[in-house]
């Protein structure tokens, strides 16, 4: 066998060979990989075409738009009666439960009324005695005026006579009136409903001792409703009688609504706002007396225009949409600033950045650019 000889000439080539074949697979990779995100590319983006990227787009509409503001209120019932003891006392029975329904008149509860009882006894016993003095006083008078008439007692011994019966006439109709106010009073151990209604919460319990200032319960009758809103000082100018006011749910669906009925004179010192009340009905007992609910004021309508949700795209807190303009006989997409406003449905109100009859461009935004050509489609 022969010795195989060294060429370091055809090893070379056989390096740049091997080189040469794996950059030619390099490239087919890319070229494949290129066709596939170009067909990629077709697929998700409509073709420009020489005269534009094809839009839907909408004349911009004056609509007569609410101007609104909403604020946190609190219902109270314009029937409802705070029951307080008109004097103090145990408490010896309680005849009702929260939510009873009641009729007027009908008894809530009962306080220890002895010692007021023991009171009005000792009037009337001091009444019986006064009265009893009076009659014997009475015939003294008559006896007196016999014998005065005989000529046997002075005049003045009659005239003492008539002074003593007159003073004790006097003293009779004044226990009179202090039994009649302590039977009065008695009468307050036994706390009634004034009014028909429902029966609130019931803090106190049999045995507890009250006063005047001591709550007994609340007896609400159901129906009207008065909400109070407190309007920021800020605004307290454009309140006037009759405005509309709206109640409604977080969803903002309307659930009453009704107009002012009273605007404070006066500004709440720690607030620094004026309330205002409007009477609401609640015939269907949505709503509840202390309840926070969502109230809006309307201040009036004006024309504006709005544009659809659809159309506008927000951009570091920016809301912007394309507007379709004629530039060199064609219609050329520009983004337009938007300060925006309530939603009215499907639209955004425009406070400042499009005008009725500007042409909205509202789909295919995700391929525009500023300055690009579009194309209406119907």
């Amino acid at each position: 066998m022969r010795p195989m000889a060294f060429n370091p000439g055809a090893g070379t080539l056989c390096r740049r060979s091997l080189s040469a074949r794996i950059v030619g697979l390099a490239l087919l990779a890319l070229a494949a990989s290129g066709l596939g995100c170009s067909g990629g590319s077709a697929q998700s983006a409509p073709a420009g075409g020489p005269g534009g990227i094809p839009v839907k787009i909408e004349v911009a509409r004056a609509v007569s738009i609410r101007d609104t503001t909403e604020y946190v209120a609190t219902l109270k019932s314009r029937d409802s009666a705070v029951i307080m003891p008109e004097v103090e006392g145990r408490i010896t029975a309680i005849y009702v439960h929260s939510g009873q329904r009641l009729a007027p008149g009908a008894p809530l509860m009962q306080l220890d009324p002895s010692k007021q009882q023991a009171t009005v006894n000792s009037q009337q016993h001091s009444q019986a005695a006064q009265s009893a003095n009076l009659k014997w006083l009475e015939e003294q008078n008559q006896r007196t005026s016999a014998l005065h008439a005989a000529g046997v007692v002075s005049q003045q011994e009659l005239d003492q006579s008539k002074s003593a019966l007159e003073n004790a006439q006097a003293q009779l109709h004044s226990l009179d009136a202090q039994v009649q106010e302590q039977q009065v009073q008695l009468h307050y151990y036994r706390v009634v409903a004034p009014a028909d209604g429902v029966v609130g919460d019931v803090p106190v319990r049999v045995g507890d001792r009250v006063t005047t200032t001591t709550v007994l319960t609340t007896v609400d009758k159901p129906g009207s409703l008065e909400v109070y809103i407190y309007v920021p000082i800020e605004r307290s100018s454009q309140l006037k009688m009759g405005l509309p006011v709206q109640i409604v749910d977080s969803a903002g669906k309307v659930m009453a609504e009704s107009r002012i009925s009273f605007i404070s004179p006066e500004v709440d010192n720690t607030t620094q706002a004026v309330l205002v009340k409007a009477s609401i009905a609640n015939h269907q007992d949505q709503l509840r007396t202390l309840q926070f609910i969502r109230a809006r004021i309307v201040w009036g309508t004006h024309e504006g225009p709005v544009v659809p949700v659809l159309a506008v795209s927000r951009v570091g807190g920016q809301y912007f949409a394309f507007l379709a303009e004629p530039e060199g006989g064609k219609l050329v997409a520009h983004q337009q600033p938007l300060q925006l406003g309530d939603m009215v449905g499907n639209d955004y109100v425009v406070i400042d950045g499009i005008k009725p009859g500007d042409k909205i461009v509202v789909s295919g935004t995700q391929f525009l650019v500023d300055g690009v050509p579009v194309i209406p489609q119907g």
